[in-house]
């Protein structure tokens, strides 16, 4: 009897011990920083983060979400993989997107409608709280970096000041369109990020192979950062860049032009929604590599990009300036108390939490993968050899390569990706706390090496996943 009628018999399965490890670890890593950040504030030393290593207040709650996500959790637990491995591929996608939208929102709605959701970005930190007084975007674009620095009469509200003008400007537009007020823009941002849960499995599939594509999917639908982007800005930013990837990716693999130019837009918009999405350059790059390099993707890239910058550089908004004020406006703030120390570490733990324990596991899988691709191209394997779709014949190399990886490079180069992105972000020290959030445009792209764990074990890490979610979400009032 094999191992997949062994699990389908009923036997018990256990995965394998350096899984579980990675797992562990991770846990570990997050149990540690929350006792270093209570015995640091009881000796005087705050970390400025009221749960820490979390930016939320102790909690226990429940609400009308509750019944809902839980139903889904278990739903997606128990046929999600086998509805992902048979299912048409569009209809899968548009399941996959509903099914996210409806995970978000039911997270969102265990706080309730006002407290989770229409309330959200109205708060005075919050960019509704600036949209009545901008009543005149020109004006608005051209003296955004004037009102940037805190501690003067007309600066910009904490989220505001903290990001490029397209944030701001996204929210105005909507108000403009007759789509006021917290609701219209809570709701928003829990439609875009749903887009997450089409792109990362869509690029997988095009750059990779469809059963790697098909295992991503219950992972971005459970994904447990949707405690965070729904609500909050951070959603919207998370959809339009895994969007602007998926479309370089189509682009290019596809050939056609018009891919690559609404993704190179996408992915330029990003930067004027938040500072740090320059960061999804590497996973960007990864796309257009594994795609077999083409100076034509990029031109197509950068034809849709630089109108962007332009638009916005022509209204008056320099991006280098704004992100060197925003720079000296986070250290006016509680930035300056909160110890590199302390959150250069205690960030790395945070993504246990949103992008969940599985994570580490890819991670730990994704290291030997590469190891031994690396190894087959040093043999002569071309990079562009490794996608199916690149191979103009069968090569024994390749075959050789994917039983002793067990995944297509999409995967664990996408995953590689965003690791150095997050290792990058944290060690620049401009993110201290509130990673939980702030990354979740990098954490997401964790989930496309879901075809690296084994498919006995991946019902059991997709019940971790919805676990740590569904606790967060009922112990704390998360917040930003």
């Amino acid at each position: 009897m094999n191992g997949a009628a062994r699990v389908s018999g009923g036997a018990r399965h256990r995965p394998p011990r350096a899984d579980l490890i990675a797992a562990a670890a991770a846990v570990g890593l997050f149990a540690v920083a929350a006792v270093a950040g209570g015995v640091l504030y009881l000796t005087g030393r705050p970390v400025h983060a009221s749960a820490a290593p979390l930016f939320a207040q102790w909690l226990p709650h429940v609400g009308p979400g509750t019944p809902l996500a839980v139903l889904l959790a278990v739903l997606v637990w128990w046929r999600g993989p086998a509805l992902a491995a048979r299912l048409p591929w569009r209809p899968l996608l548009a399941l996959s997107y509903a099914a996210a939208v409806a995970w978000t929102l039911s997270l969102a709605l265990v706080d309730g409608w006002q407290r989770g959701v229409a309330g959200r970005l109205t708060t005075e930190f919050e960019y509704l709280h600036e949209v009545p007084g901008v009543t005149d975007i020109p004006a608005m674009l051209a003296g955004f970096t004037g009102r940037i620095l805190d501690q003067q009469p007309d600066s910009w509200t904490t989220h505001v000041s903290g990001h490029p003008p397209g944030a701001l400007l996204v929210f105005v537009l909507l108000d403009r369109a007759g789509l006021g007020g917290g609701g219209w823009a809570g709701m928003l941002c829990v439609l875009a990020a749903g887009l997450v849960a089409v792109a990362v499995p869509h690029t997988v599939r095009l750059l990779g192979t469809d059963e790697a594509a098909r295992a991503v999917v219950p992972f971005v639908v459970l994904f447990p950062g949707a405690v965070w982007w729904g609500v909050s800005a951070d959603g919207l930013f998370a959809g339009v860049t895994a969007t602007g990837v998926a479309l370089v990716a189509h682009g290019a693999v596809r050939g056609r032009a018009v891919g690559a130019v609404a993704g190179g837009t996408l992915l330029a918009l990003g930067c004027y929604l938040s500072y740090g999405l320059v960061l999804m350059a590497p996973i960007a790059l990864v796309v257009v590599v594994l795609a077999g390099w083409r100076w034509r993707t990029v031109g197509g890239v950068l034809l849709g990009a630089v109108p962007v910058v332009v638009a916005f550089t022509a209204a008056g908004f320099w991006w280098p300036t704004g992100y060197h004020l925003v720079i000296e406006r986070y250290y006016q703030g509680v930035a300056s108390d909160r110890a590199y120390g302390y959150w250069v570490w205690a960030n790395l733990a945070l993504v246990t939490v949103a992008a969940g324990p599985v994570a580490a596991v890819i991670v730990r899988r994704a290291v030997p993968a590469a190891r031994q691709a690396v190894a087959w191209h040093l043999s002569g394997l071309r990079w562009s050899d490794l996608r199916p779709s690149g191979l103009r014949r069968p090569d024994p190399r390749l075959s050789g390569l994917r039983r002793s990886s067990g995944v297509d490079p999409a995967g664990w180069l996408l995953v590689l990706a965003a690791t150095a992105v997050i290792l990058a972000a944290d060690l620049s020290g401009y993110s201290k706390a509130e990673v939980e959030r702030i990354w979740l445009p990098f954490t997401v792209w964790l989930m496309a090496g879901a075809a690296l764990i084994p498919p006995a074990d991946r019902r059991g890490w997709l019940a971790v996943q919805a676990a740590v979610a569904l606790t967060v979400n009922h112990l704390l009032l998360t917040g930003w």
